[in-house]
Protein backbone atom coordinates (compact mmCIF):
# COMPACT_ATOMS: atom_id res chain seq x y z
CA UNK A 1 0.00 0.00 0.00
CA UNK A 2 1.23 3.58 -1.39
CA UNK A 3 0.80 6.50 1.00
CA UNK A 4 -0.92 8.85 -0.81
CA UNK A 5 0.97 12.95 -2.02
CA UNK A 6 -1.65 13.98 -0.29
CA UNK A 7 -0.98 12.56 3.13
CA UNK A 8 2.68 13.37 3.00
CA UNK A 9 2.21 17.07 2.18
CA UNK A 10 -0.36 17.26 4.72
CA UNK A 11 2.28 16.51 7.19
CA UNK A 12 4.61 18.88 5.96
CA UNK A 13 1.67 21.21 6.45
CA UNK A 14 0.51 20.26 10.03
CA UNK A 15 4.21 20.81 11.10
CA UNK A 16 4.47 24.52 9.80
CA UNK A 17 0.83 25.61 10.87
CA UNK A 18 2.09 24.56 14.57
CA UNK A 19 4.61 27.42 13.70
CA UNK A 20 2.35 29.79 12.20
CA UNK A 21 -0.18 28.89 14.84
CA UNK A 22 2.13 30.41 17.59
CA UNK A 23 2.64 33.63 16.30
CA UNK A 24 1.70 36.24 18.53
CA UNK A 25 1.69 40.22 17.89
CA UNK A 26 2.51 42.19 20.88
CA UNK A 27 4.69 45.39 21.89
CA UNK A 28 7.48 43.46 23.54
CA UNK A 29 7.89 40.85 20.72
CA UNK A 30 6.54 41.56 17.26
CA UNK A 31 8.80 39.49 15.50
CA UNK A 32 9.06 35.75 15.33
CA UNK A 33 11.48 32.98 13.88
CA UNK A 34 9.63 32.23 10.24
CA UNK A 35 10.06 29.07 8.08
CA UNK A 36 8.76 26.52 5.60
CA UNK A 37 9.13 22.61 5.67
CA UNK A 38 9.09 20.36 2.28
CA UNK A 39 8.61 16.29 2.54
CA UNK A 40 10.40 14.18 -0.31
CA UNK A 41 9.38 12.21 -1.98
CA UNK A 42 6.07 12.91 -1.65
CA UNK A 43 5.24 9.37 -2.18
CA UNK A 44 6.27 6.76 -0.14
CA UNK A 45 6.11 3.18 0.82
CA UNK A 46 4.68 1.14 3.50
CA UNK A 47 7.15 1.60 6.29
CA UNK A 48 9.42 4.04 4.46
CA UNK A 49 9.82 7.93 5.60
CA UNK A 50 10.38 11.03 3.84
CA UNK A 51 13.18 13.47 4.15
CA UNK A 52 11.85 16.56 5.63
CA UNK A 53 13.98 19.64 5.21
CA UNK A 54 13.74 22.58 7.43
CA UNK A 55 14.08 26.10 6.17
CA UNK A 56 14.30 28.61 9.07
CA UNK A 57 14.58 32.38 9.04
CA UNK A 58 15.31 34.37 12.61
CA UNK A 59 14.31 37.65 12.95
CA UNK A 60 17.14 40.13 12.08
CA UNK A 61 18.02 42.75 14.92
CA UNK A 62 16.75 46.23 14.17
CA UNK A 63 20.33 47.67 14.08
CA UNK A 64 20.96 45.35 10.64
CA UNK A 65 18.05 47.36 8.97
CA UNK A 66 18.46 51.00 10.62
CA UNK A 67 21.08 53.50 12.30
CA UNK A 68 20.10 54.58 15.58
CA UNK A 69 21.79 58.39 15.56
CA UNK A 70 22.72 59.91 18.94
CA UNK A 71 19.86 62.32 18.48
CA UNK A 72 17.44 59.68 18.30
CA UNK A 73 17.08 60.09 14.62
CA UNK A 74 16.21 57.05 12.85
CA UNK A 75 17.65 56.40 9.37
CA UNK A 76 16.63 53.39 7.23
CA UNK A 77 19.50 51.51 5.93
CA UNK A 78 17.05 50.13 3.03
CA UNK A 79 13.41 50.12 2.58
CA UNK A 80 10.63 49.69 5.28
CA UNK A 81 7.42 49.95 6.84
CA UNK A 82 7.27 51.34 9.98
CA UNK A 83 4.77 51.25 12.66
CA UNK A 84 4.13 53.81 15.08
CA UNK A 85 2.79 52.70 18.90
CA UNK A 86 2.40 54.76 21.61
CA UNK A 87 3.04 52.84 25.04
CA UNK A 88 1.99 55.53 27.60
CA UNK A 89 1.88 59.65 28.13
CA UNK A 90 1.41 59.69 31.79
CA UNK A 91 1.87 63.12 32.93
CA UNK A 92 -0.20 63.58 36.05
CA UNK A 93 -0.38 65.07 39.02
CA UNK A 94 -0.56 62.30 41.26
CA UNK A 95 -4.71 62.16 40.82
CA UNK A 96 -7.00 59.43 39.05
CA UNK A 97 -8.32 62.44 36.77
CA UNK A 98 -5.19 64.62 37.16
CA UNK A 99 -3.63 63.52 33.68
CA UNK A 100 -2.61 65.69 31.28
CA UNK A 101 -3.07 65.90 27.39
CA UNK A 102 0.46 64.31 25.35
CA UNK A 103 0.87 65.52 21.78
CA UNK A 104 3.04 63.07 19.41
CA UNK A 105 4.60 63.60 16.15
CA UNK A 106 6.60 61.84 13.35
CA UNK A 107 8.31 63.29 10.66
CA UNK A 108 9.60 61.21 7.64
CA UNK A 109 10.54 60.83 4.01
CA UNK A 110 12.43 64.50 3.93
CA UNK A 111 9.14 65.80 4.80
CA UNK A 112 9.45 69.74 5.71
CA UNK A 113 7.13 69.35 8.67
CA UNK A 114 6.21 67.07 11.94
CA UNK A 115 2.86 65.67 11.54
CA UNK A 116 0.60 64.45 14.87
CA UNK A 117 -0.23 61.52 15.25
CA UNK A 118 -1.24 60.94 18.72
CA UNK A 119 -3.08 63.56 21.24
CA UNK A 120 -4.81 62.46 24.86
CA UNK A 121 -4.03 61.40 27.83
CA UNK A 122 -2.81 58.21 29.61
CA UNK A 123 -6.39 56.99 29.63
CA UNK A 124 -6.97 57.20 26.00
CA UNK A 125 -3.45 55.37 25.20
CA UNK A 126 -4.06 51.91 24.01
CA UNK A 127 -0.57 50.05 23.43
CA UNK A 128 -1.98 47.56 20.70
CA UNK A 129 -2.90 50.45 18.37
CA UNK A 130 -0.84 51.30 15.48
CA UNK A 131 -1.17 54.92 15.50
CA UNK A 132 0.73 55.59 12.25
CA UNK A 133 1.86 53.52 9.46
CA UNK A 134 4.31 54.47 6.86
CA UNK A 135 6.71 53.51 3.85
CA UNK A 136 10.30 54.53 4.75
CA UNK A 137 12.64 54.45 2.25
CA UNK A 138 16.28 53.68 2.38
CA UNK A 139 18.54 56.82 3.73
CA UNK A 140 15.35 59.26 4.83
CA UNK A 141 15.72 59.66 8.31
CA UNK A 142 12.30 59.37 10.92
CA UNK A 143 12.64 61.76 14.02
CA UNK A 144 9.63 61.43 17.17
CA UNK A 145 8.44 65.01 19.36
CA UNK A 146 6.25 65.55 21.61
CA UNK A 147 5.03 67.60 23.90
CA UNK A 148 2.29 68.07 27.32
CA UNK A 149 -0.29 70.53 28.33
CA UNK A 150 1.15 73.13 31.26
CA UNK A 151 -2.20 71.60 33.12
CA UNK A 152 -5.02 68.63 33.00
CA UNK A 153 -7.89 70.61 31.08
CA UNK A 154 -9.87 68.80 29.24
CA UNK A 155 -8.64 71.54 26.13
CA UNK A 156 -5.45 73.25 27.11
CA UNK A 157 -4.41 76.13 25.66
CA UNK A 158 -1.52 76.64 27.55
CA UNK A 159 1.63 73.59 26.86
CA UNK A 160 5.63 72.64 27.67
CA UNK A 161 7.92 73.10 25.21
CA UNK A 162 8.55 70.59 22.35
CA UNK A 163 11.35 68.09 22.92
CA UNK A 164 12.49 65.91 19.81
CA UNK A 165 14.98 63.56 18.40
CA UNK A 166 17.60 65.03 16.12
CA UNK A 167 18.59 67.71 18.87
CA UNK A 168 21.19 67.11 21.54
CA UNK A 169 18.60 67.30 24.31
CA UNK A 170 19.04 64.50 27.14
CA UNK A 171 15.04 64.77 27.25
CA UNK A 172 14.99 62.05 24.65
CA UNK A 173 16.39 58.71 24.18
CA UNK A 174 15.63 56.09 21.44
CA UNK A 175 16.81 52.65 22.49
CA UNK A 176 16.75 48.64 21.14
CA UNK A 177 16.35 45.98 22.70
CA UNK A 178 19.55 45.23 25.65
CA UNK A 179 20.33 48.47 25.87
CA UNK A 180 20.79 50.36 28.89
CA UNK A 181 18.10 53.22 29.53
CA UNK A 182 19.14 56.17 31.37
CA UNK A 183 20.34 56.15 35.49
CA UNK A 184 16.90 57.87 35.97
CA UNK A 185 14.22 55.61 34.90
CA UNK A 186 12.77 53.96 37.61
CA UNK A 187 14.30 50.56 37.45
CA UNK A 188 11.70 47.44 37.18
CA UNK A 189 11.60 46.62 40.92
CA UNK A 190 11.45 50.38 42.07
CA UNK A 191 8.61 52.04 39.74
CA UNK A 192 6.41 55.06 40.94
CA UNK A 193 2.68 54.91 41.62
CA UNK A 194 1.54 56.84 38.95
CA UNK A 195 4.11 56.59 35.88
CA UNK A 196 4.98 52.51 35.26
CA UNK A 197 4.41 52.22 31.69
CA UNK A 198 7.73 51.17 31.52
CA UNK A 199 7.34 48.59 33.14
CA UNK A 200 6.51 45.32 31.13
CA UNK A 201 9.82 46.83 28.88
CA UNK A 202 12.52 46.91 31.41
CA UNK A 203 13.73 43.34 32.73
CA UNK A 204 15.30 42.86 36.11
CA UNK A 205 18.58 43.75 35.20
CA UNK A 206 17.69 46.60 34.15
CA UNK A 207 17.57 46.76 30.43
CA UNK A 208 15.52 47.63 27.88
CA UNK A 209 13.32 44.59 26.48
CA UNK A 210 11.33 45.02 23.29
CA UNK A 211 11.18 42.88 20.09
CA UNK A 212 14.33 42.54 17.80
CA UNK A 213 12.70 45.14 15.63
CA UNK A 214 11.87 48.16 17.73
CA UNK A 215 13.27 51.47 18.73
CA UNK A 216 11.65 52.48 21.56
CA UNK A 217 11.30 56.61 22.76
CA UNK A 218 11.58 57.80 25.91
CA UNK A 219 10.71 61.38 26.50
CA UNK A 220 10.57 63.70 29.57
CA UNK A 221 8.37 66.90 28.69
CA UNK A 222 8.03 68.29 32.01
CA UNK A 223 11.60 69.81 32.53
CA UNK A 224 14.89 69.72 31.55
CA UNK A 225 16.36 69.19 35.71
CA UNK A 226 17.38 65.23 35.65
CA UNK A 227 18.51 65.67 38.95
CA UNK A 228 14.55 66.17 40.20
CA UNK A 229 12.16 62.98 41.28
CA UNK A 230 9.75 63.50 37.97
CA UNK A 231 12.51 63.74 35.54
CA UNK A 232 12.03 59.83 34.83
CA UNK A 233 11.48 59.85 30.80
CA UNK A 234 8.12 58.18 30.86
CA UNK A 235 6.10 61.41 29.70
CA UNK A 236 5.68 60.10 26.66
CA UNK A 237 6.87 56.56 25.09
CA UNK A 238 6.57 55.68 21.61
CA UNK A 239 7.78 52.59 20.30
CA UNK A 240 8.28 52.03 16.48
CA UNK A 241 8.08 48.68 15.04
CA UNK A 242 10.01 47.97 11.46
CA UNK A 243 9.41 45.58 9.05
CA UNK A 244 10.02 45.06 5.22
CA UNK A 245 6.36 43.89 4.34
Amino acid sequence: MKTSQLAAVSAAVFAVGTLVSQRAYSQSSPSIPVGSLSAFPTVVQTGTKPTLTWAITYPSQVTTVVTVGTTGTITPLRDLYVDIRVLGASVGDGTSTGWYTVEAYQKCELASSFTRFFNGKQTSVNPSTVYYTQFVHQSRPLDIKGRVASTSATNPTSWQAYYSTGTTTQNVRALVNGDTPPSYVPAFSNQATIKSVLSAYIDSTGKIKIGPMDVIFLFELWDTDSTQSYFDMQDLVVLATFRTS
